[in-house]
């Protein structure tokens, strides 16, 4: 009996050890397989104040290595191989491989230094595994439009050219249509993870102009989700912020000083089309549009489309120059304050050229679209 007794326990002891994890960490247990000269391996935090090198160690018998870190949430991470943890060594070469970590973890990592492609098998951490899945579906398209560079290149060199016009014509398409591909992979992997942290790693990939609308649903579907992360809580405020001036919301009304110094309203453009061109003097692809905002008014001015004009100079005189350069012959207002003035923040005005088309009803239509993108909006508008 007594010998049963203390089997029972020694059971007991050895299954409580297999199955109590340290909670209070985690731990990546990597093998660097022909590791050549590279003597040392960063753990780089990915968080919301940018990247930070947190550990590091040195590769041991066999490119052996083990970190133990902690962290109250799960976070972002990136395993540094062959350079400092920022890149700091010019002309060294480094490889860099994304994982998720939270305290309790026992991820195991390999790669081998002579691998090319610098593929990778990672354990332990579902999460981990799907950036993994992640990237690879980014680098398909990244490899496409690699070979597009190198095609143009190649044609370049052979006939001694800079510049190929009709051939630019050719593949420029082609490299949209990779990005494009890729953006609309990149929503469904988002839609598909919407409450992993690989979900957000996706999302942040995406152009936040191009993408806004989809982002701001995303936020709205991961509240709640990750309320200890930081970096993810910093991006739900901004998204409930951008939502205030998001298609199909009310544009918010505004009073702004005219370069005349009268003051002009939103609300005077009630019942007709307008769009709020925000723009300066000193911004270079805004006066590059410029001329295409000209030839879009000129042909849609009498079928309804006003434009204003607000701008982000802080000089007046460099204002009203670029507005007689220019030839624009709408309206302008500014509170001369640059990105501070009360309109750009209301609006959420954090890069220029930027627009917003407000229907009759008040309600912005579109925004940021320029170029041949603009004039199909317009084309469709007023058809």
């Amino acid at each position: 009996m007594k010998n049963r007794i203390i089997a029972a326990c020694v059971l007991l002891l050895t299954v409580f050890a297999f199955s109590c994890k340290n909670s209070s960490t985690f731990t990546i247990n990597g093998e660097l397989k022909n590791p050549g000269t590279i003597k040392l391996v960063y753990l780089v935090e990915n968080d919301s104040t940018g990247l930070k090198v947190v550990d590091s160690t040195t590769l041991g018998e066999g490119g052996k290595f083990q970190f133990k870190h902690s962290s109250t949430y799960a976070n972002f991470y990136k395993l540094r191989i062959g350079t400092n943890g920022s890149g700091e060594m010019a002309g060294a070469a480094s490889n860099v491989y994304d994982l998720i970590a939270k305290n309790g973890d026992d991820i195991e990592f390999t790669t081998d230094n002579n691998d090319a492609a610098h593929a990778y098998t990672i354990k332990g951490s579902d999460e981990s595994g799907k950036i993994q899945e992640f990237n690879k579906l980014s680098n398909v398209y990244a490899s496409k439009n690699i070979k597009l560079g190198e095609q143009y290149q190649a044609k370049l060199q052979a006939e001694h050219k800079q510049v190929d016009s009709p051939l630019l014509k050719v593949l420029l398409p082609i490299y949209q249509k990779n990005i494009e591909d890729l953006s609309d992979a990149t929503l469904k992997f988002v839609n598909d993870n919407k409450h992993s942290l690989a979900g957000f790693y996706a999302a942040t990939s995406l152009d936040p102009i191009k993408y806004e609308p989809q982002l701001i649903t995303y936020s709205d579907a991961i509240k709640g989700t990750f309320d200890d992360n930081p970096g993810i809580q910093q991006f739900i405020k901004q998204m409930e912020k951008v939502k205030v001036v998001a298609i199909g919301h009310k544009a918010p009304d505004f009073t702004v000083a005219g370069i005349d110094g009268k003051p002009i309203k939103l609300s005077d453009y009630k019942g007709k089309y307008v769009m709020l061109d925000f723009w300066a003097s000193w911004c270079a692809p805004c006066r590059q549009e410029n001329p295409n905002v000209v030839k879009q008014y000129a042909k849609f001015n009498s079928k309804g489309l006003n434009i204003l004009g607000i701008s982000l100079d802080k000089e007046k005189k460099d204002w009203q120059k670029a507005i007689n350069d220019d030839k624009l012959t709408w309206q302008h207002g500014s509170d001369l304050n640059g990105f501070e003035g009360a309109t750009e923040r209301l609006y959420h005005i954090e890069a220029i050229p930027s627009n917003f088309i407000i229907d009759p009803q008040g309600n912005i239509a579109a925004k940021n679209i320029t170029g041949t993108d603009l004039e199909a909006f317009l084309n469709k508008t007023f058809k």
